[in-house]
């Protein structure tokens, strides 16, 4: 206890000396400035309209990056609400509707004789078509509720369908929800572009179906080009 109390006694002088040195420098600058003035004084009111400029200067950089990172995440917010928006809509649809308004999506991003099966035993074909670039097109369309997901077994059957039933030079599985992580890296490993449920909000609220392919999987191989559709 002793030894502690020696130790709080010391730390105390110590810092009573420093404020002491503090205090003595501080009054020695002042002094000099004083006896100085004339000669320094164009430095000091340098030296202080800089401090005073750099303050401006970085409260302006960080009230910027503060107005733009609000900016962004208001735009954020706004494009998540409005892409929600659209895909109640989606969500309401029966699933044969669904197929229709995929049809749709394609025609409107400038596919060509686009066709919807409307039917059971179409082997993973409910939407085909040809690009814009003549490459024929073979969609598959899952219309779930949102918090299901696509799993790999599906994935599989479509995959086994799509080029070797359908000839598909661009093969997309669309769904109204998620894909789990097997059925993604599958599709990523053949070639299938996976339109998960953000992906699919995006298409509908305008980006083209050609925009999109590059952001989960490419779908197929390069342009060929235009062929009859079969």
């Amino acid at each position: 206890m002793t030894a502690r109390r020696r130790r709080t006694w010391s730390s105390r002088r110590l810092k009573a000396r420093v404020r002491r040195w503090a205090w003595g420098a501080g009054a020695v600058v002042l002094l000099g400035l004083a006896l100085m003035w004339k000669t320094v004084w164009p430095y000091v009111v340098g030296v202080a309209l800089a401090t005073l400029l750099g303050g401006v200067v970085w409260w302006l950089l960080r009230a910027h990056r503060s107005a733009v990172s609000g900016d962004r995440a208001w735009q954020a917010a706004e494009e998540r609400k409005a892409r929600e928006v659209a895909m109640s809509d989606v969500d309401a649809m029966t699933w044969q509707r669904f197929e229709q308004y995929v049809a749709q999506l394609c025609r409107r991003d400038g596919c060509t004789q686009v066709v919807v099966s409307g039917k059971t035993g179409d082997l993973g074909a409910d939407v085909v078509g040809l690009m814009p670039d003549g490459r024929r097109l073979v969609i598959q369309c899952k219309h779930y509720a949102p918090h299901r997901t696509v799993g790999s077994g599906e994935m599989q059957k479509f995959l086994g369908t799509a080029r070797a039933e359908h000839g598909a030079d661009i093969a997309v599985y669309v769904a109204t929800c998620n894909f789990t992580a097997a059925a993604g890296k599958l599709a990523m490993k053949h070639q299938i572009f996976a339109m998960h449920r953000d992906l699919l909000g995006a298409w509908v609220r305008g980006s083209t179906l050609e925009s999109l392919l590059p952001l989960n999987g490419t779908g197929g191989g390069p342009p060929r080009g235009r062929r009859p559709a079969r």
